[in-house]
């Protein structure tokens, strides 16, 4: 195993959310440009959609940050269901220790395509899909428009690649710089970078939007953007 962070250690072509939960909000932070300012926009974008009693779910919520955002941007709505889901039990333990102060929250261990959707005005993926093995990807976009309410959104974040070879380039070095800036070691960036060989597959920005419009979207917006690194708004 090789380090990509502190106290986080990876295989190569074998990155894995297992065990990480305690150092995996400061390594995200320091790893995704614009993180932090994502959740708070998704938070002021979900008071157009969230009424008392909406259910949102959150598909790979982590240690639940997301959600527990929402939950403080909207006090006053008490019936409001907000639900997280993820497939490592360790990260849906803290979050629902982090959670336990407002009955509003509760987190599920389970892949999501393995549950049924109930009706709902909001649905979270924050550079969860882009973890999902393609071939399910379809599938999983297609529950989500089914599952929500008519003129609910989905809030789909991820990393995507550039429209040609260049770009990408150019985006790969930046992307480098960030990190450096953050503090990551350069050898921390290389094992990272293996460690998620196979298990991580970008679609480009063209690409998530087909997946969309395949599963039904047709008003689409890109409402975040740092170079590799896309927010998209999908209303049903």
């Amino acid at each position: 195993m090789n380090a990509v962070d502190e106290n986080i250690n990876q295989h190569n072509a074998g990155w894995s959310f297992e065990n990480i939960s305690e150092s995996f909000d400061s390594h995200i932070q320091k790893s995704i440009p614009l993180y932090d300012s994502g959740h708070r926009l998704i938070c002021h974008y979900s008071d157009f959609f969230l009424k008392p009693d909406s259910t949102v779910y959150d598909i790979g919520c982590s240690t639940g940050q997301m959600l527990l955002r929402l939950a403080q941007q909207h006090p006053k709505k008490e019936g409001l269901n907000l639900i997280g889901i993820d497939t490592v039990q360790d990260m849906v333990e803290k979050a629902a220790s982090l959670a336990k102060h407002d009955p509003r929250l509760s987190f599920v261990h389970a892949n999501a395509l393995d549950i049924e959707l109930q009706p709902c005005d909001m649905v979270v993926a924050n550079y969860t899909v882009q973890f999902m093995p393609p071939r399910v990807r379809q599938k999983i976009i297609e529950n989500i428009y089914q599952a929500l309410n008519w003129g609910g959104a989905f809030f789909m974040f991820e990393k995507v690649r550039a429209p040609d070879g260049r770009f990408q380039d150019y985006a790969n070095q930046v992307y480098i710089e960030f990190k450096i800036d953050n503090g990551f070691s350069e050898a921390e960036i290389i094992n990272k970078s293996r460690s998620i060989k196979g298990v991580m597959e970008p679609f480009s920005t063209q690409g998530n939007i087909d997946l969309l419009k395949r599963a039904g979207f047709q008003d689409i917006m890109t409402i975040q953007k740092y170079v590799c690194f896309e927010g998209f708004l999908a209303i049903k």
